[in-house]
Parts: C-alpha cells; sequence; structure tokens
C-alpha cells in the first residue's frame, strides 16, 4: 500500500504517562477506528488461561516471553492483520495505539510504505510519574514506574519511536491544549 491509497495510519507513542490514551481516545471520537497493540497481549494471554494481575506483573512477563519466542515483531504481524482487515472494511485512516518497540515500528513502515504517521507524546518524567501514581487502574508508585521505564526501553526497544516521530506534542498542561496540538498536526497529514 502506498501514499496514493490515501491511507493514514496514525501512531501514538510515548512513555506511560505522558498522555498517549488521552490523544488516542480524542481520535477515535473523531471517527478513526482504533487498533491496540497491547490488546495483543491481552488476548493471547486470555487464550492461554494466564491472568492479568492488577500490579501488571503478569503481562510484563508475557509481553517479554511472547517476544524472546515467537519473535520481537509478534505484536507487530498481530496487529499488522487486524489493521488489514479494517482497511478491507474501508476504514482509510487508523490510530495505532502503542507501537512500542523499534521492531514493531519497523514492520509498520515495510507494510504500509508512506502510510505511517507517529505522533510522540512527550511529558517530563515527574508529571508522567506523578500521572501514573494518580491512576485508578494499575497506578505505580516512583520506583516501579521508574523501573517500568528503563525495562521499556532496554528490553522493548520503545526508544527508537518515539526519537524518530515525525510530530511531538509537549503535554505538560491541559487535556484541551493536548488536543488542542493533535489536532493541529491533523490538519497538516
Amino acid at each position: 500500500m502506498n501514499k496514493s491509497s490515501n491511507l493514514k495510519l496514525i501512531a501514538i507513542v510515548g512513555m506511560s504517562g505522558a498522555g498517549k490514551s488521552i490523544a488516542v481516545n480524542h481520535l477515535t471520537t473523531k471517527g478513526y477506528p482504533k487498533v491496540h497493540l497491547g490488546n495483543m497481549i491481552y488476548q493471547e494471554m486470555a487464550k492461554r488461561g494466564i491472568e492479568r494481575t492488577p500490579d501488571g506483573k503478569s503481562e510484563k512477563a508475557f509481553r517479554e516471553m511472547i517476544r524472546e519466542t515467537e519473535g520481537q515483531d509478534w505484536v507487530a504481524r498481530q496487529a499488522i492483520e487486524e489493521t488489514k482487515s479494517l482497511i478491507a472494511a474501508g476504514q482509510r485512516q487508523i490510530v495505532l495505539d502503542g507501537i512500542y518497540s523499534w521492531t514493531e515500528y519497523r514492520a509498520f513502515q515495510h507494510e504500509f510504505p508512506g502510510a505511517l504517521t507517529v505522533i510522540a507524546i512527550v511529558a517530563p518524567k515527574a508529571l508522567r510519574y506523578e500521572r501514573v501514581a494518580k491512576r485508578p487502574e494499575r497506578p505505580f508508585d516512583a520506583n516501579a514506574i521508574r523501573e517500568r521505564d528503563y525495562g521499556e526501553i532496554e528490553k522493548m526497544e520503545k526508544g527508537g519511536p518515539i526519537a524518530i516521530a515525525d510530530y511531538y506534542i509537549i503535554n505538560d498542561r491541559s487535556v484541551a491544549d493536548l488536543e488542542r496540538q493533535l489536532d493541529a498536526i491533523l490538519t497538516t497529514i
């Protein structure tokens, strides 16, 4: 598929607590269907009868195991198939929630040349940690989120897609400001 097919895949990337979910939700309210890469892990865990623990440790262990045993691109392969299904159903603008790794980024670039735009949502570390600590679902303290950050950067290659993003949104103010910045980017792609 190429740019002339009018296909737009918008990948939202960033570290935990940066505001990715807010950006993705904003795009879905505008009619973009989403492919949530994390759901690939959750669905496979459910298929295998592995319970998700509130602290996220079972998910982390499974995510690392599946990538070691099935390849770093396992999640991308599943998400690409879901994306292709949406395209076959006539969708031309799709949001990708959570490309985590350089391998996943490269897989989407290869499969959909010219169609992928990466938007990185970034925020100061202290603010991200504060946000994650206040989350109603799976809050982490500063040590736990720091450990998660390191693991995602070192083991999951998460820094690559953030570093190579086409656009950056600094999310250190209000939700309305994040949405305004995102809308401004949408007018250019």
